[in-house]
């Protein structure tokens, strides 16, 4: 049997997750919005072989207090399809991801921006299904409340068929353009899907030739008991919070079971947790950088970024004390399990808690190239994931240890590639192209 490879995804939306990142010393503090930086790291991530550069987006500046709001640089960012269009023409292989929502969007929008995307990127597009947890997001789109988490679960299934149903509008060989005869579509290889469901009503067709990958790959985040049932029914790529080794071969097991249980391939989904990476030439001085990175965060900054994730004000908390009970919000369900879970397991008090959600609280790879890629193996082979959504710290430096060490130990081991095996997303991480549900059998 062929060794098993990993796939790395580059979470590059924010350019670092960490709210200390631009304070770093030799950082770029404007990293994340600025084209020219952008394309120098999506460049060197291609030069290193990465699987996708994946954007994710918030459609509302963060829930947080303006004295923590003044410290985030991820206030201004780029609009992803933007920017990904943009990078597409500066790139050959790597996949080009974004985030679109489900709940405030509409499927003929979504459908129309990831098939022009696929098709001016030559087949690299993937699709990022969120429901958006964000309850201030709904404000910006003439709505008061957010919409309860199962409902947008149940709204997030059926805009999943809807915009397939959309991209699926031609027959590959629809489009015939015969100069002579002066045809240039034929009619019968069009499909009008004509959808009218409990929360959409969409006729179509799509006014695009379907996407050179059939679709774009379809990507999930997050790892709730709705989130792994629509990633089992609907997901080629998810990307979840990381946490002990022993969980993430929990989630794995349980989401590629749920997929055989429906007939779906395990093997046509590939589970990559987030891995936030940290390399330095000595274990201790990888340690030290992860040190004096989490001192530029400022506990204002702390306690508002465990405030969003845990959906309840957070501030006044005892800082010193334990976590209190937390009360089951509308916001991100396995986010504010994760935190609860792990203030319990590490005795964290509500300060130490916050100085490490602050930073980042999940899945830390902090070592030598060997001890990363030895971790990074062990997740692997034990079928813990299927690769990684790798976070820097902080960039341009971050990024550039990781793919000039870690990457060449990877691949002295055989277990990442050396050459990308295609031209599109779907070769390169092991998918099959999707069948048009109208016009093949």
């Amino acid at each position: 049997m062929a060794q098993r490879q990993l796939k790395l995804g580059a979470f590059m939306r924010p350019i670092s997750i960490h709210t200390g990142a631009w304070r770093y010393p030799g950082a770029w503090p404007d990293a994340n919005f600025n084209f020219g930086h952008i394309k120098t790291l999506i460049q060197k991530l291609e030069a290193g072989k990465f699987d996708a550069f994946f954007m994710a987006d918030h459609l509302a500046v963060l829930n947080m207090p303006v004295n923590a709001l003044k410290r985030s640089h991820t206030v201004t960012s780029f609009e992803p399809f933007t920017l990904l269009s943009a990078l597409s023409a500066v790139t050959e292989r790597i996949g080009l991801i974004a985030t679109g929502s489900t709940t405030f969007d509409e499927p003929y929008h979504v459908a129309r921006r990831f098939a022009s995307l696929d098709h001016l990127s030559g087949g690299r597009a993937g699709w990022n299904i969120v429901t958006t947890s964000n309850p201030d997001a709904a404000l910006n789109f003439g709505l008061d409340d957010h919409m309860e988490h199962a409902e947008r679960y149940k709204r997030a299934r059926e805009f999943y068929d809807v915009v397939t149903g959309l991209w699926d509008s031609f027959a590959d060989d629809a489009f015939v353009r015969d100069v002579e005869s002066g045809v240039f579509v034929d009619p019968a290889k069009m499909h009008v899907l004509d959808h009218n469901g409990k929360y959409l009503k969409v006729r179509g067709p799509l006014n695009i030739a379907r996407p050179v990958q059939g679709w774009p790959v379809i990507v999930q985040a997050g790892a709730s008991e709705d989130g792994r049932q629509l990633a089992a029914e609907t997901a080629e790529a998810v990307f979840t919070g990381g946490g002990p080794l022993a969980d993430g071969q929990k989630l794995y097991a349980d989401i590629k079971g749920r997929m055989e249980k429906i007939g779906r391939d395990p093997e046509h989904l590939k589970i990559l947790p987030g891995a936030f990476v940290v390399v330095g030439d000595s274990v201790d001085e990888a340690k030290e950088k992860r040190a004096l990175l989490d001192s530029r965060v400022h506990y204002d900054s702390a306690i508002a970024s465990l405030s969003v994730i845990l959906g309840t004000d957070a501030s006044g908390f005892d800082p010193d004390g334990q976590l209190p009970e937390i009360p089951e919000t509308n916001a991100s369900k396995s986010g504010r399990q994760r935190m609860v879970d792990l203030a319990r397991r590490d005795k964290l008090t509500v300060r130490q808690l916050a100085q490490r959600v602050g930073g980042y609280g999940g899945l830390s790879f902090v070592g030598t190239a060997k001890t990363i890629a030895d971790q990074m193996e062990e997740w692997l082979v034990g079928r813990g994931s299927d690769g990684f959504n790798i976070m820097f710290p902080f960039l341009p430096a971050g990024l550039d240890d990781f793919v000039d060490k870690v990457v060449p130990e990877l691949q002295r081991r055989g277990i990442f590639r050396k050459e990308y095996e295609g031209a599109t997303l779907r070769e390169n991480l092991g998918l099959p192209r999707p069948k048009n549900r109208f016009f093949e059998a």
